[in-house]
């Protein structure tokens, strides 16, 4: 088949067991921070690329489980901002992790924490974690995958969702 120059084609992956369930707290501008809470978070993503010989842009049977691999290794753990100015996550000799964030402060055991790249735990960040994660994961199962665009949308509640965006 041939393709235009105007043409393109991408995969959107949205699927009901593509989530994570994990808690953590928003830093605001002014300093104050919400409650520890957590969400039931979903996870979109589109790839945009060129057709393969195959006419595909990749297998969806071969995507899917990168992305539920990322989605595991979040779920059931505290989603801590290990690039935030005044927030401090220091794992403990007794094999705690202490979270301090100016007077409050947190115990926890160190395997249910995760310390991310990210200056805050909000749906925007999570999901450009989640999106440089996967780009990497991605390489070695497709070495010569030219990647045109990939976006992945964190939803924290239905309608409520950050979105990531990668143009290569």
């Amino acid at each position: 088949m041939a393709e235009h120059p105007h043409e393109s084609w991408s995969i959107l992956v949205e699927k009901d067991y593509l989530k994570f369930s994990a808690a953590h707290f928003l830093i605001f501008p002014d300093g104050s921070a919400e409650r520890l809470h957590g969400h039931n978070y979903k996870v979109y993503v589109e790839l945009h690329t060129e057709l393969d010989e195959h006419g595909l842009v990749v297998n969806f049977k071969e995507i899917k489980p990168l992305i539920r691999q990322l989605c595991d290794e979040l779920d059931e753990h505290l989603l801590i901002p290990g690039e935030h100015p005044v927030l401090t996550a220091a794992k403990q000799s007794d094999g705690s992790m202490e979270i301090r964030y100016r007077e409050r402060w947190y115990r926890i055991p160190a395997d249910e924490v995760i310390v991310l790249p990210i200056s805050n735990s909000s749906a925007e960040n999570l999901a450009a974690w989640f999106g440089r994660t996967l780009r990497e994961r991605m390489r070695p199962e497709w070495p010569d995958l030219r990647v045109q665009q990939l976006s992945v949308a964190v939803e924290e509640t239905p309608g409520q969702r950050g979105v990531w965006t990668l143009r290569e």
